[in-house]
């Protein structure tokens, strides 16, 4: 018997039973089961920043639809959430709120919970994380212990910014131009000691398993692929001829050897310090380059500034001194903390070379002569064909690499190496807010793990924070402990915050597990076969969550090779901005749902007034943020039109890659297209009762509306499985719609169409709008639960065309269009069209020439 529905849709009330129902029931809490195919799927889990915005709901939205779509697919799908609750943020809220950053924390996670659940996701709440809970960093601990003693695990000096006045390191966020974000004082780059993983090690792994992921987007690949930045070169030691030393570079590009007219090191280089043990100037140039960001977007566009040192370097080649400066754009981590630099042909080296006075060599010419190419202007950096070179001159820059190369392989002066762009990962933060790390400082200086039966390393959480110095950093007691019998402190650093996010999809597989995964539960669920996440973590975040991948299979916790099979990376959520200028061009930002717009007739705006009714200025479409107060909060649009409609508006305005513009009309005109079929369900509902479709004997109308039907089955399930297009799936349904209302219920196989066509429509769109759909599910007769219904299946009979429409052209122009049989032979469409009054009016007197025929669509006729 079917539910009777109310006429009004009341999304309120409809989308809290569904809620209730799906908790009380734990509807969505799965375990592993080898008899169904699994299906993981998971969105990148939040910080608890206290409030989700309309990013949070796209990216959380998409992860279900594709969870829901894989749930009527039949699987056994589990998609977890959890917390990314550790970080700087909890901190400097703290401060501000006179609180600790756990209670602001967990009071965070407790709302946002209650933010989720409002939106109806299907998270199974029974694998919750946050992972500021010592019984999940824990195990993080563990690892890096484990991770220490395989050798993947060092301590060396490194270089962060300190600030002098509140002696405490800053992170990146706290430097504001060049200043610390509290004492305001300059801040200084300072060596410290900092624990580091060798990610290194795995960098050819990391780059030639890109290749394995196929269901990456190739923008992401790329973009891993840069930042491993393999590279084929060699390494050559320059003689300094002041000394014994040895000055050992790393070039790309040994075919440019001949025009290498100086070389530059780093501040930090023994050759620069030693230069400056007899040289003031050089030790107040090295002085002022702990200030400088070391950042390589800023080294790329900062002034380039050096000093001689004095010393130089016998050029292998020419037997030429060539001189050695210091230099502010060469880092000391970054390969031998030396470069050859070779102006003619590298543009940082042009610039620096330009503003010295040092010489400009062209070594490698365009191989096409009308490439225009001046090095008085700037650097030549393409390949091309060797010049001014001795012996090499005439050979292709490839040519002149392997030739080189050999050489400086066999007289000794260095070897062929490949390198990578990739550093170690600095794992260290001077942070309280985090995870510590579990390594133990001895009085004779040497490091120690702690030990396994002592760990978790607590972080204690009833801290008062004074924004100055770490709690734990401050409390001489925290540090005490003992090693073998001897006195030792725990480190007091923090981890950096990836290093939570680089393993918590393999805790999820077993969160209450005493150890840090359970093998074989973890090898059920994964890889991970969708992951729904920001571009901006295209980088850093996914590339530290492959190499952890690495490790646990080299630690026999995991089988796979990769963490994520397939990745989608959605858009940002933009909304309009408003503001109005004071006298002194002080910008006040208004929120766009306290602006009166004015439209035109396209819908375009052309004024809009603030809540006090006077003018504002529109600022355009940009990314909603705090700063232009152009956010629009999710949870009124959820009270205004309810969950359902703000999930199909977020599927439905964009594709899901691209950025999504809110828009007010948007979200009503879906609330409309819901209540639109709410209002057809019910009249259907009243109509008639449910029957099964009887194929024999349709109409020429039943027919037709079955094939659209079926016809949108098949687009809707290939756009939503394959192509991942859901808002293209959304038009179809909603074309599929327009069509279910003009249809007419006046018998039984009416109804038993229309029974079919509704079935699929609430069955297709439970992904997106779910509880409106299990009400209507129920409406429609059925006792099972739509949440685990059956994905509709398109039926290739009923997609078969009784008829085609040709479209009849005489010389292309369209003169009418004609209904033929699906089988017509073209000599019968032939037929066919030459009798039809519009096309002997038009041929009327001349000669057929030509026919072209498109089978099944136009038929277009040559005469003159």
């Amino acid at each position: 018997m079917a539910e009777k529905i109310q006429q009004e849709y009341a999304h309120q009330d409809i989308e809290q039973q569904a809620q209730k129902r799906w908790k009380d029931e734990a509807i969505f809490t799965v375990s592993e089961d080898p008899d169904k195919e699994k299906f993981y799927c998971l969105s990148m889990f939040p910080y608890p920043s206290g409030k989700l915005h309309m990013g949070h709901v796209r990216n959380y939205t998409l992860g279900d639809v594709v969870a829901r779509y894989q749930r009527l697919q039949g699987k056994n799908v589990m998609q977890p959430i959890g917390w990314d609750a550790f970080g700087l943020p909890a901190e400097n809220a703290a401060i501000q709120n006179k609180t600790a950053p756990a209670a602001w924390t967990y009071e965070n996670i407790r709302y946002m919970r209650e933010q989720l659940n409002s939106l109806g996701f299907s998270y199974d709440w029974s694998r919750e994380i946050a992972t500021c809970h010592p019984e999940y960093y824990r195990w993080e601990q563990w690892f890096f212990t484990k991770l220490y003693e395989k050798g993947l695990v060092y301590k060396k000096n490194a270089t962060v910014n300190w600030d002098p006045v509140d002696q405490t390191v800053l992170a990146n966020e706290q430097v504001i131009d060049g200043k610390g974000w509290r004492s305001g004082a300059t801040v200084e780059q300072k060596e410290i000691p900092q624990w580091f993983i060798k990610i290194t090690d795995y960098a050819e792994e990391l780059l030639q398993d890109l290749d394995q992921l196929d269901d990456w987007p190739e923008q992401v690949k790329a973009m891993q692929r840069n930042w491993i930045g393999r590279s084929e070169g060699v390494q050559i030691s320059y003689q300094v001829e002041q000394t014994d030393a040895q000055l050992t570079v790393y070039t790309t590009r040994p075919d440019t050897i001949y025009g290498a007219t100086y070389m530059a090191v780093a501040a930090q280089h023994p050759l620069a310090l030693q230069a400056a043990e007899s040289n003031s100037e050089i030790a107040d140039f090295i002085e002022s380059c702990k200030q400088q960001k070391v950042a390589e977007a800023e080294l790329a566009t900062m002034e380039k500034r050096g000093i001689d040192t004095g010393f130089t370097a016998r050029h292998p080649f020419t037997g030429h001194s060539i001189p050695i400066y210091v230099a502010n754009f060469v880092l000391m981590d970054y390969g031998t903390g030396a470069v050859m630099a070779v102006p003619g042909h590298d543009q940082r080296d042009w610039e620096f070379a330009t503003a010295y006075g040092l010489p400009i060599t062209q070594v490698i010419k365009p191989a096409d002569e009308n490439v225009e190419c001046d090095i008085s202007k700037e650097a030549f950096v393409g390949h091309g064909v060797v010049i001014n070179s001795e012996k090499y001159n005439g050979l292709t820059s490839k040519e002149a690499f392997e030739a080189i190369a050999s050489y400086i392989q066999a007289e000794g002066l260095g070897d062929r190496q490949v390198n990578y762009r990739l550093r170690d990962w600095g794992v260290s933060r001077q942070r309280y807010w985090g995870t510590p790390i579990p390594m133990l400082n001895l009085e004779n200086g040497e490091s120690a793990a702690v030990p396994e039966d002592q760990l978790p390393v607590k972080l204690p959480e009833d801290v008062v924070m004074d924004g100055v110095a770490s709690p734990i950093k401050a409390d001489p007691e925290w540090r005490k402990t003992s090693y073998q019998g001897m006195p030792a402190e725990h480190e007091t650093d923090t981890f950096d915050t990836f290093m939570e996010s680089s393993w918590y999809y393999a805790r999820y597989c077993s969160p209450r597990e005493d150890g840090m995964l359970d093998p074989e539960k973890a090898n059920y669920w994964l890889p991970v076969d969708q992951y729904v996440g920001g571009i901006e973590h295209a980088i850093l975040h996914l590339l530290y969550a492959r190499f952890f991948h690495k490790l646990l299979r080299d630690t026999g916790l995991v089988e796979s090779d990769e963490p994520f099979k397939r990745l989608l990376c959605q858009g940002m959520v933009l909304a309009d901005s408003f503001y109005r200028e004071d006298e002194k061009g002080a910008k006040t930002w208004f929120s766009p749902q306290d602006v009166t717009i004015q439209r035109d007739e396209k819908g375009r705006i052309q004024g809009a007034t603030g809540p006090d009714g006077k003018n504002v200025e529109h600022d355009g479409m940009s990314k909603m943020s705090k700063s232009k107060n152009n956010g629009i909060d999710p949870q009124t649009m959820v009270h205004k039109y309810g969950a359902d409609t703000v999930r199909l508006f977020m599927m439905f305005a964009a594709p899901p890659e691209m950025t999504l513009e809110w828009s007010d009309s948007g979200v009503e005109g879906a609330n409309r297209f819901l209540r639109r079929l709410w209002k057809q369900v019910h009249k259907f509902q009243n109509d008639s009762g449910q029957g099964q479709v009887a194929t024999g004997g349709l109409s020429k109308a039943q027919k037709s509306l079955r094939r659209d039907v079926h016809k949108t089955i098949a687009k809707v399930s290939d756009d939503m499985g394959r192509r991942q297009n859901f808002n293209t799936a959304i038009a179809a349904i909603m074309e599929l719609m327009n069509s279910l209302q003009k249809a007419q219920l006046e018998d039984a196989a009416d109804k038993a169409v229309m029974q079919e066509a509704l079935d699929a429509v609430v069955i297709m769109l439970a992904p997106i709008t779910p509880h409106i759909c299990e009400k209507l599910w129920a409406a429609l007769g059925h006792q099972s639960d739509v949440n685990f219904a059956t994905w509709p299946q398109a039926d290739k009979e009923a997609m078969l065309e009784d008829e085609k429409l040709i479209v009849v052209q005489v010389n292309s122009k369209v003169r009418t269009k004609i209904t033929v049989p699906a089988d017509a032979t073209q000599d019968q469409v032939e037929q066919r069209a030459l009798a039809e009054a519009n096309v002997i009016k038009h041929t009327e007197g001349k000669t057929v020439r030509k026919i072209i025929y498109i089978p099944g669509k136009i038929f277009n006729i040559v005469a003159n």
